[in-house]
């Protein structure tokens, strides 16, 4: 070794052994137990958390910290007496996508913070150790139990928080209560910020989905920007507010005196893996209200089901589960979801479920399906005569119009009926579009290969991600509702008439399904699944329509028609007296181009 080295080494070895002999050991704290026997019984002794200043002799006593547990059939809830808080709420049927505990409060993951004003200056309550009777226990079903958690301040004043916890459901109520002297014209003021934990597996999806609302007079909500972190503020009173996850929700909701003065913000951190968002929200509760007693209200904690957030009593409280565009939610609202419930009832397996709930809806639609195809068959037997008026009339688009038309009249033919069937079931097209990424009862229900209708079926994993909506998976029902759609246009295509226009009808019908497969393969398995059956479902009504139908006879039809109309028998009906007006039109609009014409070749 280098002589150098190793004096080097001995020193500092001499420097190790000096300061374990030379430095002193810190003092061990007094035990609180020892504390509590040493101390004098009227003696004001420290709390181990250092209780606020402005807490009375009582109240500045020492008070360990102890957690108070109430397991309902639905909750597992945790309380805790610094600040008199919840510390925990725990949902006992329901699991994180990765099957874990499912909380919508977690420690270290929530904070409550309550400040109280007071003659001597705002108290932080939160900071304040609580005393209550209240025992831990397990709730049957019809049971409940209070909990109400006591300090005094200074002054004599005395705060109450009191929780009624009851044996079975999400509604928790809560209610604060000071007896003594509080500034008027001020506000209790009330943050709670929430860390949004991952309960599902795409945090993107999470991202762009998670939010608050909040209740005034209409439902409103902070931007979901999945990358940039959002503020609101409202002058307006504050009705109720929810923390939203995709599938849960953690809420307050006023009885009598509404919030005031409301901050609401979303912190998102896009490189974080195990936060969705910070959520925060401030709000202020007026004195008068905490000092009469009327300052009460109910958290709600637990699953965005329609059917149990309709029971809520809260103003439009049922609205934290989005049912789509305004003129779509009475179709989602007061047909599909109670449908879906209804079969519910009766079929445990989802799957089987949504196909039960695509035939009922097929069967619902047969009539329309059936005036459709009818229409198509009637265009179809045209289609020789259409051909040759647009041969006859190669360069002249206006007359092509006008000889269509007439032969549409002649036959008593409307070339939108076809249209019309098809566009009455949109709508229920599009409601279930926003209705399947918002039913909480497929989540986590399995099929097939998906494990999770709720969620896209990752069929195949892909070593990198693809833009336009695909990421990083292959989803095969979202391939197999493509193939479908390709199929039943290819089947639709070899039963209607080439369309004269600048678009190409029939190749639009295999382009859009190759545009949705990119949108939807992020989508939850049950609705490109419900895609899936529709179509198929589709394909065999018309096959097994056709069967039924006979096109001799409709042709005949069309030439009784034809005769009718030629004669006077037959009496127009609105799009044929529609037809008319508009050849009418055309012809004196003719007319007088040619007129005009004549004069200007004579001047």
């Amino acid at each position: 070794m280098d002589k150098n080295f190793v004096i080097g080494l001995v020193l500092i070895m001499l420097m190790l052994i000096g300061y374990q002999i030379l430095v002193p050991k810190p003092v061990e704290p007094t035990p609180v137990a020892e504390v509590k026997k040493a101390a004098p019984k009227a003696a004001s002794v420290a709390s181990t958390a250092t209780p606020d200043s402005s807490q009375s002799v009582d109240s500045a006593s020492i008070i360990p910290q102890k957690d108070l547990v109430i397991e309902t059939q639905d909750a597992r809830v945790v309380f805790t007496n610094k600040g008199g808080v919840m510390k925990e709420v725990m949902l006992k049927k329901y699991k994180t996508y990765d099957q874990k505990p499912l909380y919508l409060i977690a420690d270290k993951h929530n904070n409550f913070q309550i400040d109280l004003p007071t003659a001597t200056g705002d108290v932080r309550l939160t900071d304040q150790f609580f005393t209550t009777d209240a025992q831990d226990r397990t709730l049957a079903e019809k049971d409940s139990a209070v909990v109400t958690y006591r300090t005094t301040l200074k002054n004599s004043l005395v705060v109450e928080q009191t929780y009624v916890v009851r044996g079975t459901g999400y509604v928790i109520d809560y209610g604060i209560k000071a007896s003594g002297a509080l500034p008027a014209n001020k506000s209790l003021e009330f943050h709670w910020d929430n860390d949004l934990l991952q309960l599902e597996n795409d945090m993107k999806k999470n991202r762009e989905v998670v939010t608050v609302n909040y209740y005034t007079d209409e439902l409103k909500s902070l931007p979901t920007s999945p990358t940039s972190n959002e503020e609101e503020k409202t002058a307006d009173p504050v009705k109720w507010f929810t923390i939203k996850h995709k599938y849960f929700l953690a809420g307050l909701i006023a009885e009598k005196q509404a919030f005031n003065n409301v901050v609401l913000r979303a912190n998102v951190n896009p490189e974080d893996s195990v936060i969705v968002k910070n959520m925060n929200v401030f709000a202020g509760i007026p004195t008068a209200a905490v000092q009469k007693g009327e300052a009460n209200f109910q958290y709600y904690l637990g699953p965005n089901e329609y059917h149990i957030v309709d029971k809520v009593k809260a103003e439009n409280f049922d609205q934290n589960v989005y049912l789509g565009y305004a003129f779509l939610k009475p179709i989602n609202k007061f047909v599909l979801v109670p449908l879906f419930n209804l079969i519910e009832g009766f079929v445990s397996n989802y799957g089987l479920l949504i196909i039960l709930l695509v035939l009922f809806v097929k069967t619902l639609l047969t009539p329309l399906t059936y005036r459709s195809y009818i229409s198509m068959a009637k265009m179809r037997l045209l289609a020789p005569e259409l051909e040759q008026i647009r041969e006859q009339n190669k360069d002249d688009i206006a007359k092509q119009q006008q000889e269509q038309m007439k032969l549409y009249q002649q036959v008593g033919v409307s070339p939108l009926s076809g249209c019309v069937p098809v566009l009455a079931t949109m709508p229920i097209l599009f409601s279930l579009f926003f209705l399947f990424p918002n039913l909480i009862e497929l989540r986590q229900q399995s099929f097939l290969w998906a494990s999770d209708l709720s969620t896209y079926d990752s069929f195949f994993k892909l070593p990198f991600n693809v833009p336009f909506g695909i990421g990083n998976h292959i989803s095969l029902f979202t391939i197999m509702m493509t193939a479908s759609s390709i199929g039943y246009a290819y089947y639709n295509n070899q039963n209607t008439p080439t369309q004269p226009g600048p678009v190409n009808m029939k190749a639009l019908g295999y382009v859009m399904p190759l545009m949705f497969m990119f949108i939807l393969n992020s989508f939850p398995a049950g609705l490109t699944f419900y895609y899936f059956v529709s179509n198929i479902v589709t394909i065999a009504q018309q096959l097994l329509i056709k069967r039924f139908v006979n096109e001799d006879k409709i042709k005949n039809i069309l030439e009784e028609n034809r005769k009718k109309n030629a004669t006077g028998e037959k009496k127009q009906n609105k799009f044929q007296k529609y037809l008319e007006k508009s050849l009418q039109a055309a012809e004196e609009a003719k007319k007088k181009q040619a007129e005009l014409e004549k004069k200007t070749k004579k001047k």
